[in-house]
């Protein structure tokens, strides 16, 4: 009876009483402005961007607080973000992109160094904000209501991306999911200090190009415990200007058309100080992680460790190249960039041939399932060993692989052991256009410093092709 009545003391001691009878929240709790206070519907049918955004506008001049988007389908075009703000949705709640590319703006909103303008949400120059809560922001950007219309090799249609965060400071991503974009999902660039946490993406086998977080120049970022699947890289760490750098991912289960984990191909700036570990990559039939150098920039000192992956193409895929690109900026193409001192270790892999009728389930690519009898070319070379290649003159150095065990499908022929592989030196860098490869289990070219340690290759079925192959290497060992 005595802890109860001391108890009851201190809580009513803690609650201030109002002459309405009702009860004054803590000096430190935010102020909530919720989106139906400032005319929004939530009906799925009316358009909500002017409520959305005079509540945003509202909770920004007060000094900041939280912008409560209730139970309901809130149909917005674009809106925009600004400081102090948190973004929060509730259980029930969806945010839906209007499919009319009337409703994406541009004029107020900063051009990218990549892609069109046109986005659902947007901030620049923005800090403290954070998007959370139980609710589901959906582009609606389906191959149906925003068509690619590819031209002479380019994308022609307005496609916009789900979000852009541009020069932003102190962002959070909690716990909410994220579907359907037009284009790329998350894109911050030139960001500080991110976090995302339990965030669920679910954009596999809706539109082309459907990245999952796609970070270019960004710094001093925490990715942990979120659930991503998509058409594109899952997650894509991009420098088309400015580094990438101070990267944590942890905790997290990808999967992908493309590839789980990717650095590039936008490689200007550069990637330093990454660590990517316990994670789960699962159905990545164009590979699982693809670390790549093609425009100059510097990727060194990465660690990657405890690794699962389940039904992959090509395990790991490190390129230095020389495509030099400026992103549209004149002047002379950069020199080649480095990739080196790069430690992977503790990683379980099964490489398979992809599955075809799981391939046709991406519509918009509108493909049949192939008869073909057999294990084709371009499987096998989806499906292809490790691959390590610089280019002449310029190595890849210091990389070393750890406790690995990777299971290969095999499949390679006679034939297939004496190919000669191009060198591709100014190509956009994917492991399969290389074609089939004449190894199996690894190979390493243009490449130096390299070391293998307890690392176990297996195929499930014959192979005639060598299970290392090693061309230009300078201090390769294997223990």
């Amino acid at each position: 009876m005595m802890r109860i009545a001391v108890f009851a003391s201190l809580l009513l001691s803690a609650l201030v009483s109002t002459g309405s009878g009702q009860t004054e929240k803590p000096a430190s709790e935010p102020t909530v402005f919720s989106v139906k206070s400032f005319g929004a519907i939530g009906d799925g049918v009316a358009m909500d961007t002017q409520a959305v955004q005079k509540t945003i506008d509202a909770c920004h001049d007060a000094g900041g607080g939280v912008v409560r988007v209730p139970a309901g389908d809130f149909q917005i075009g674009t809106i925009i973000l600004k400081s102090n703000v948190t973004l929060s949705l509730d259980y029930g709640a969806s945010l839906l992109g209007s499919t009319d590319v009337a409703d994406y703006p541009t004029a107020n909103l900063s051009r990218p160094r990549e892609g069109d303008a046109h986005c659902l949400i947007y901030a620049g120059n923005a800090k403290n904000i954070t998007i959370e809560g139980l609710g589901v922001i959906d582009g609606r950007g389906t191959h149906e209501n925003f068509p690619r219309n590819r031209r002479g090799g380019k994308n022609a249609g307005i496609r916009p991306r789900l979000m852009r965060l541009e020069s932003c400071e102190d962002v959070t991503f909690s716990g909410v999911t994220y579907k359907r974009p037009a284009f790329w999902g998350l894109h911050l660039i030139d960001c500080k200090h991110i976090h995302f946490n339990a965030v669920t993406v679910r954009f596999r086998n809706n539109n082309y190009n459907n990245d999952g977080f796609d970070l270019d120049g960004c710094e001093d970022v925490l990715i942990e415990n979120c659930d991503i699947s998509t058409g594109d890289d899952a997650i894509c760490l991009k420098s088309s200007l400015n580094p990438c750098r101070n990267i944590v991912v942890r905790g997290c289960r990808m999967d992908s058309n493309t590839a789980a984990l990717k650095f590039g191909s936008s490689s200007r700036g550069g990637f330093m100080d990454v660590t990517v570990t316990n994670c789960y990559f699962h159905d990545c039939p164009m590979g699982a992680i693809k670390l790549q150098s093609v425009d100059g920039g510097r990727l060194e000192n990465v660690y990657i460790s405890r690794i699962v992956m389940k039904d992959v193409g090509c395990p790991l895929f490190m390129r230095l190249g020389n495509r030099g690109s400026t992103f549209g900026e004149s002047g002379e193409s950069p020199a080649v960039g480095t990739l080196k001192n790069i430690r992977i270790s503790d990683v379980v892999a099964e490489v398979v041939v992809e599955d075809r009728a799981k391939a046709a389930e991406a519509v918009y690519k509108n493909l049949k399932v192939d008869a073909t009898p057999g294990v084709t070319d371009n499987e096998k070379s989806k499906a292809g060993p490790i691959m390590i290649t610089g280019i002449p003159g310029h190595f890849i150095e210091n990389v070393v692989l750890e406790n690995i065990e990777i299971f290969f499908p095999g499949h390679g022929t006679e034939g297939d052991a004496v190919r000669v592989v191009a060198e591709d030196e100014d190509r956009y860098p994917e492991q399969f256009f290389f074609g089939v490869l004449p190894a199996w289990g690894a190979y390493v070219r243009h490449a130096k410093n390299i070391e293998f340690v307890n690392v176990k290759l297996e195929t499930r079925a014959p192979d005639e092709r060598e299970r290392i192959h090693l061309e230009d290497v300078d201090g390769f060992v294997e223990r």
